[in-house]
């Protein structure tokens, strides 16, 4: 198969600090490729040598099957779109003006990058707001502009660093909507995010890093099968107050109990069973929720901490 990146024992060091252990992951044209992980996990690490913003220590790198060492060369940067984590727009210029200037930069004649960032306007419904200032636009205007800022080139691949955070549930949601709107035409994406849903909701496969090593890589989906069982009940009540012999009790009931960031989840094939029963561990059914099994389950169970969601 051809992928569009690949790395081998990809790792970096500053000086002492080894950031990325040596890792190894292959993205497919067309997919939304996603890397989850606290702060300091190495994601952030790992884009800026895709990109072309820090160098390979060790291992190597591949765009488009071409080898990169130590770092990106230029040409292969006009492939990709930037849509960094803060909103670096230029303040003093409109919305259209933003993304003219900004096609120069790829050598675009301003009657082209005019054209296409009408069209891009258009795509992520920012028409009415054409000849707007920047500093006018809603939180959520703004990501849409940055997006569309990074799509004026035309790229092959997005990069995508925490596209939504700060936003709304309705301006995320919109967000959301233009990117798979995006993978549908066949544009590849690489996104960072602690957003557990919007990796469920956009990627099709992901790795979960923590320490600068991936941990597990798939779809969302093989994820949660993996490793956790189909349904959890969160337990609301402090571990110093659990009912004694509760591990051997929920074993007795077909669960499976798991402590995380202090807080005791019981994992089961049969959710509905066990929460009818649950009184038989001695806790009372009104401190427990029963929900289905999520990404950010396998994220705790793996790295034993809870993102700011």
């Amino acid at each position: 198969m051809s992928y569009i990146i690949q790395a081998e024992n990809l790792a970096k060091s500053y000086g002492e600090f080894l950031a990325l252990k040596g890792i190894s992951f292959r993205i497919n044209k067309g997919e939304c490729y996603g890397f989850l992980g606290h702060n300091g996990a190495g994601k952030s690490t790992t884009m800026r040598m895709i990109y072309g913003l820090s160098t390979i220590s060790e291992g190597w790198l591949e765009v488009l099957g071409e080898r990169i060492a130590p770092i990106t060369p230029p040409h292969l940067k006009q492939v990709f779109g930037i849509v960094p984590q803060e909103d670096n727009l230029d303040p003093d210029l409109t919305v259209i003006e933003n993304l003219e200037v900004y096609g120069g930069y790829f050598k675009i004649s301003g009657k082209e990058a005019r054209i296409r960032g009408q069209e891009l306007l258009e795509f992520m419904g920012l028409s009415d707001k054409t000849n707007v200032n920047v500093e006018k636009l809603s939180g959520g205007a703004k990501r849409r502009l940055v997006i569309a800022r990074a799509l004026i080139n035309k790229p092959k691949i997005i990069i995508l660093d925490e596209p939504t955070t700060g936003l709304d549930p309705q301006a995320r949601r919109l967000v959301w909507q233009k990117l798979r709107r995006l993978k549908e035409e066949g544009v590849t994406m690489l996104l960072t995010t602690h957003y557990m849903e919007e990796a469920a909701q956009l990627c099709d496969r992901l790795a979960i890093m923590n320490d600068g090593l991936i941990l597990a890589e798939g779809s969302p989906e093989k994820l949660i099968n993996e490793y956790v069982l189909p349904f959890v009940i969160e337990v609301r009540v402090s571990i110093d107050m659990l009912p004694p012999n509760i591990n051997e009790k929920i074993g007795a009931m077909g669960g499976r109990a798991e402590y995380m960031v202090d807080s005791l989840f019981i994992f089961t094939e049969n959710g509905r069973e066990m929460w009818e029963n649950i009184h038989e561990t001695g806790l009372a059914q009104h401190a427990c929720y029963l929900r289905p099994a999520n990404l950010e389950d396998v994220f705790l169970k793996l790295t034993g901490k809870r993102e700011e969601l």
